[in-house]
């Protein structure tokens, strides 16, 4: 359950940094060996933090803990309190760190892997060194890092959509068509009469919450075309994996096939031109000043086909409304 705020005072953070710790490792066994502490010792802490805030963190799971609901929620905010902490550590140890741009970039875990490589290339063509810090999440928690200035930029498959808080400015700045990819054997038994050799064919498709999905299955509808869906995988490189070992076809971006039939052994099949994927930067600023944000927003100049960019003022959520 969500932690009532009256029961909360001053945070002991020695004491979440303890929790944090056995958040990760699962156990108060492998916790210990990594603080080198005894385990009474961190099951005494534990147990003085959890009476401190009011609730339950773990269940035990035979040998293993697992995080209750309220410990999902404390744990979630801890992995940015000590992310950040480790991150002012390295910045403060680095010495290069003073004559690298630094670069923090929120992916929105939708957004397919090959794609962000192509997205964020342009940045590391600069003279001056960068040295990027890529956070991947849901979109929701990015923008609300967008706002708090915690990440400098997000990329995401969708632009931010207008809630209460922030302003935000999305720019449009890639764009493609999808194709679709099979193993050698599924790629050539599907590649003639296409796309109505799609219908019944089996296919590996990203989750319903991805952007893409939507687009999809109205292409499919539109065309009367009924695929046999053998998996349904939130995770793009995962769907490949399945796909090289022939288990179905998949789709991605247009703009990686070369990148996709090398990596992955992957054939193309053919191009769904009518379906598009566009590839959005969201910043705080319309105008922006880092040359490393502004070298990926000019890759839609790039583009003969891309529209300008989208300054429209988007406001979004703030962490608390999120």
């Amino acid at each position: 359950m969500p932690l009532e705020r009256s029961k909360v005072g001053r945070l002991n953070y020695q004491h979440l940094y303890y929790f944090w710790i056995v958040a990760k490792h699962g156990s108060i066994t492998r916790a210990s060996e990594r603080l080198r502490l005894s385990q009474p010792t961190i099951s005494s802490q534990l147990s003085a933090f959890e009476k401190s805030i009011g609730s339950q963190l773990f269940d035990k799971d035979g040998r293993r803990l697992t995080l209750t609901e309220a410990g999902r929620q404390v744990f979630s905010y801890a992995e940015q309190i000590f992310r950040l902490g480790e991150e002012l550590s390295a910045s403060l140890d680095d010495r290069d760190a003073a004559n690298r741009l630094r670069l923090n970039v929120g992916v929105v875990n939708s957004l397919p892997k090959l794609v962000v490589y192509q997205l964020v290339k342009p940045a590391f063509g600069l003279d001056e060194p960068i040295r990027m810090m890529c956070y991947e999440d849901k979109r929701e928690r990015l923008l609300a890092e967008l706002a708090l200035h915690g990440i400098d930029l997000v990329l995401s498959d969708a632009p931010a959509s207008s809630a209460s808080g922030s302003r935000v400015y999305n720019h449009l700045i890639r764009q493609s068509t999808i194709s679709v990819f099979g193993s050698k054997a599924t790629a050539a038994r599907h590649r003639r009469n296409f796309p109505l050799s799609l219908h019944n064919a089996p296919f590996l498709l990203p989750t319903t919450n991805i952007e893409i999905r939507r687009s999809l299955d109205e292409w499919f509808e539109d065309r009367k075309i009924r695929p046999e869906i053998v998996a349904e995988v939130e995770d793009s490189a995962l769907l490949k994996t399945f796909a090289e070992d022939g288990m179905g076809l998949v789709v991605a971006p247009t703009i990686v096939r070369e990148t996709i039939e090398r990596q992955y052994s992957l054939e193309f099949v053919g191009e769904i031109s009518d379906v598009v994927e566009q590839f959005y930067a969201i910043t705080t600023q319309r105008k922006v000043r880092s040359t490393a944000i502004a070298a990926i927003l000019a890759m839609q100049g790039g583009l003969a086909d891309a529209p300008e960019p989208d300054d429209t003022i988007i406001v979004v959520a703030q962490p608390d409304a999120i």
